[in-house]
């Protein structure tokens, strides 16, 4: 296992440089001069060309690459082209933070309802209440964010007055529910779907059934076998959730006023800010590839004959 564990560590730093170097060649191959979006009106050929001789725009890519990752490492990620004057750290962190929290908030709804249905329908196999629980869950996932964004506002903040309509104050502030339970309930379908196959593959296995005719009680064979061999799938979808903080929150960051990541994003890709955009999708794939070692090192624990 710690062979194993030692192989993954060695790897992720190689995965990382590939990526953030596809990042960079795919950000500075994309359309438009750097020089002239900053410069905008005032261009020049000569002030055009001088500024691309101030950034070490006219250097070799692979030259510029270095020196993008070597600031990088430090915490530096360029200056932003539109918002002249501020670094990408600057904008970029706190709407970081704001995504992070909801994505959290989203995950832990989410892992909450859907594992235990998951665990329940697959248990109920042959009744009325596994086919219930899937098909119900089913429906929310295919109601659309912008059906039931509004449906939430109108009845827990017109309706009953319970929370605001939009806005954000916070982590453990009550104005998080209805963009996370919008993103959560559906994001929950996901995990019974995972949940309730993975359980099933396990009650099949003989060793449940040699559980069974030894006489152990429901307890032991439910969470000592079979939920534990279970959640081993689960652990990637729930890795992979996490990571994806830049998926799936658009619509809900807009309709709820929150500051998040994927609105700057957006305007990012509009007013071709390329520094933001890279930030981003380096950002993104780094949070994939450490995602994707945490939840191999999680495995190599859960299940040690993993190698």
């Amino acid at each position: 296992m710690l062979e194993y564990i030692l192989k993954r560590l060695i790897w992720t730093p190689i995965l990382l440089l590939i990526a953030s170097f596809f990042v960079f060649f795919m950000g500075n191959i994309a359309p438009g001069d750097p020089a002239e979006l900053i410069l905008k009106n005032r261009a020049t050929p000569e002030k055009i060309n001088a500024l691309r001789e101030e950034m070490g725009l006219n250097k070799p890519l692979v030259i510029r690459y270095f020196s993008y990752i070597k600031k990088a490492v430090k915490g530096d990620l360029g200056d932003s082209y539109i918002f002249q004057g501020k670094k990408v750290t600057e904008l970029l962190i706190p709407k970081l933070l704001v995504s992070i929290k909801l994505n959290i908030a989203v995950t832990i709804i989410s892992v909450l309802i859907g594992l235990p249905l998951g665990f329940y329908a697959a248990k109920r196999r042959g009744s009325w209440v596994d086919p219930t629980i899937v098909l119900s869950m089913l429906f929310l996932f295919a109601m659309p964010v912008f059906f039931t964004a509004p449906l939430l506002i109108t009845i827990f903040a017109v309706k009953l007055g319970w929370i605001q309509a939009s806005g954000w104050n916070g982590f453990f502030d009550k104005q998080i529910i209805l963009p996370a339970l919008t993103i959560g309930i559906p994001g929950a379908a996901i995990y019974v779907r995972y949940m309730r196959a993975s359980t099933l593959d396990v009650i099949d296995q003989d060793y449940i059934r040699t559980a069974f005719s030894k006489g152990l009680n429901n307890y032991t064979i439910n969470y000592k076998h079979i939920i534990r061999n279970s959640i081993l799938p689960i652990l990637t979808l729930l890795g992979f959730t996490i990571a994806g903080i830049f998926g799936g929150s658009l619509i809900v960051e807009i309709i709820y006023g929150i500051p998040g990541v994927s609105r700057l994003a957006l305007d990012a890709i509009y007013q071709r800010d390329f520094p933001v955009l890279t930030a981003l999708v380096l950002i993104g794939s780094t949070m994939l590839v450490l995602a994707n070692l945490i939840i191999d090192i999680a495995y190599t624990i859960v299940d040690p004959r993993i190698d």
